[in-house]
């Protein structure tokens, strides 16, 4: 049973409206997974699901007969034999392509940029987990600088050998559902949940109702037609 009175649970519960969210842990059965939620304010960000793709990767798509749009629909998870890519975005593709090509995870995180969904310029959030073992994560944020340069600052965590019950958490927002800030990089949290399904239950309910669209769970040791989700 999962308890509501874990640490992550209490965090997400802090912030009302989280954006995006990007997730690395390991379960108390010491299974490691990543996890990743989409939470929305309008009606276009809250009609989208998450989806698997004819080509084996899970998708963020319009519900229903809404139109495309690239910023809210995206390739959101891809996996080779060596890595796990999820994020919010069309980066997830690209940071796939860099790692096909032997670049190490920090490089294929490099020069990427934040959205361009002024005035709010939400972040670019990635996280790349090795396979199949997962003693190896590295998240990524590609955040608006807060000064006069129009290039992305690139903010990168490398987390190794996570313990049972251990996760990093990085959202895109922080947000009682009016005021929006940037997301906090990086919090380290625990959970309680003792296996993925019980993450994402862990998860979901922890996310407001109001504003939680999608969430999913994915393990490292599997591959992703194995992925929990869920949807609205």
């Amino acid at each position: 049973m999962t308890s509501h009175g874990s640490e992550l649970a209490r965090v997400l519960a802090q912030n009302a409206y989280p954006g995006r969210g990007i997730l690395c842990a390991r379960t108390v059965d010491g299974s490691v997974v990543g996890g990743y939620f989409v939470t929305g304010r309008s009606q276009a960000s809250r009609e989208r699901e998450i989806h698997p793709t004819d080509t084996g990767e899970l998708a963020v798509v319009a519900r229903g007969d809404a139109g495309f749009d690239p910023l809210r629909h995206y390739i959101a998870a891809t996996a080779s034999p060596d890595w796990l890519v999820f994020g919010n975005g069309e980066q997830v593709s690209t940071v796939a392509a860099r790692l096909a090509r032997a670049e190490q995870p920090s490089a294929a995180l490099d020069d990427l940029e934040h959205e361009p969904d002024a005035p709010i310029y939400t972040d670019r959030i990635t996280a790349i987990m090795q396979r199949p073992l997962g003693h190896l994560a590295v998240l990524g944020v590609a955040r608006r600088s807060s000064a006069a340069r129009r290039a992305s600052n690139i903010i990168t965590m490398t987390v190794r050998a996570l313990e049972p019950g251990e996760a990093v958490l990085l959202t895109t927002y922080r947000s009682d559902g009016q005021a929006i800030a940037g997301g906090q990089p990086f919090i380290e949290t625990s959970c309680a949940a003792r296996n993925g399904g019980e993450l994402l239950d862990e998860i979901w309910s922890a996310l407001d109702p109001a504003y939680r669209v999608a969430a999913m769970v994915l393990s490292v040791a599997s591959e992703l037609d194995s992925a929990l989700v869920r949807n609205s």
